[in-house]
């Protein structure tokens, strides 16, 4: 069997979400046909332990394509016969690809992740971003969205291919059980909304507080739930003491990867209105809470930043909405909760589009695919 090294920062045990996409892509692996050479984190000596596959760590945090890390990629690819290659991060490891052709290696495939597209608006890092791109056989994109900002930069110096991040829909369920969450914060019955993402800026937290008051008018029973923690945590606060809304709206800080579906699970209805900031520098690029949330069942709600339309079927599994605007985030969150009935079915039709496009297994075999010569 051929053997891909796949050459990566961004390795569990290190936390987030370029990490979780690529350690899934590879656990849907034949795991002898992987090596990873990766950086080093701490606890990664236990964590690599577990793994059905080799791995070689760097004794960096950072692996930078260096003329150490290419003398390391060499070797593993002469120890274990390497013909292709996986980039868990196009920029900056790319640049390593055609020293591993002139080794031998005869296909290499770079992964991107959203945050490129706003190196390739900006000139210096543009032309980075297209020498890198002239050394791989395939650079991939996770959203359309992300592939109309790519393609004018890059299209002609390599094959644009999607390759999107997916959800565990065994994890991600229906089925995840929200009682213990609702208890812990004193949610009780009452219908919630619930967000969870990073506090920062362009996740939209903010926008949510603002349109609230509008929703308790005519639900005055609901809660606000944001789950997860980030520089924009005390502003927030702030401005739910300022609207007097400390009653009916929980921030929880930061939450473990393992209790997320329960925290799903507790809201009636998921909503995080993403907008685009920073001139486009600053987007979603796709938006994986929103397929998340509707792998456990619940309707979503939007913003219309970047890829994140891509992750809701408008007006079947959720409804994507002007992020600018309380009132209109307001609107579509009093929309489902007044009619439960027609939640519960954006909810069903959300699960079953999650597990027909965005299931693990369908993703894995679009890498399969993508790493055949």
């Amino acid at each position: 069997m051929s053997r891909t090294l796949v050459v990566t920062n961004d390795f569990p045990p290190r936390q987030g979400g370029i990490q979780t996409f690529v350690a899934a892509l590879l656990d849907r692996r034949p795991p002898d046909s992987l090596v990873v050479l990766a950086s080093d984190h701490p606890g990664s000596a236990e964590h690599d332990a577990a793994l059905r596959y080799p791995v070689v760590r760097r004794p960096t945090g950072m692996l930078l394509p260096t003329r150490a890390t290419a003398r390391a990629a060499l070797e593993l690819v002469d120890r274990y016969g390497c013909d292709t290659a996986f980039f868990g991060a196009a920029a900056p490891l790319g640049l390593l690809a055609p020293t591993l052709r002139a080794a031998g290696v005869r296909h290499l495939v770079g992964a991107t992740h959203g945050h490129e597209t706003g190196w390739v608006a900006l000139p210096g890092s543009r032309q980075l971003m297209q020498r890198i791109a002239s050394g791989l056989d395939v650079v991939t994109y996770i959203s359309e969205y992300t592939r109309d900002r790519l393609a004018p930069a890059l299209a002609g110096r390599t094959r644009l291919a999607q390759l999107s991040p997916g959800v565990d829909v065994d994890r991600f369920t229906p089925r995840a059980d929200g009682a213990a969450v609702r208890q812990r914060y004193g949610l009780g019955e009452a219908p919630v909304v619930v967000c969870v993402s990073r506090l920062v800026a362009r996740k939209g937290q903010d926008v949510l507080v603002a349109g609230w008051p509008e929703v308790l008018a005519r639900h005055p029973g609901a809660r606000l739930l944001l789950v997860g923690g980030g520089p924009a945590e005390a502003g927030l606060r702030r401005a739910v003491a300022a609207r007097g809304l400390q009653e009916s709206v929980v921030l929880t800080g930061p939450v473990g990867h393992d209790e997320l579906p329960a925290h799903y699970a507790a809201g009636d209805v998921f909503a995080m209105p993403c907008r685009t900031r920073r001139g486009g520098l600053d987007v979603e690029g796709l938006g994986m809470v929103f397929l998340e949330a509707a792998a456990c069942g619940r309707p979503v709600v939007a913003g219309t930043s970047g890829g994140a339309p891509e992750a809701v079927r408008d007006g079947v599994t959720g409804h994507v909405v002007d992020p600018r605007w309380p009132h209109a985030v307001a609107a579509a969150l009093t929309g489902l909760l007044d009619d439960p009935a027609r939640a519960r079915e954006m909810g069903a039709a959300g699960r079953a589009w999650v597990e027909q496009r965005w299931a693990w297994p369908t993703i894995a075999a679009d890498l399969a695919r993508l790493l055949e010569p």
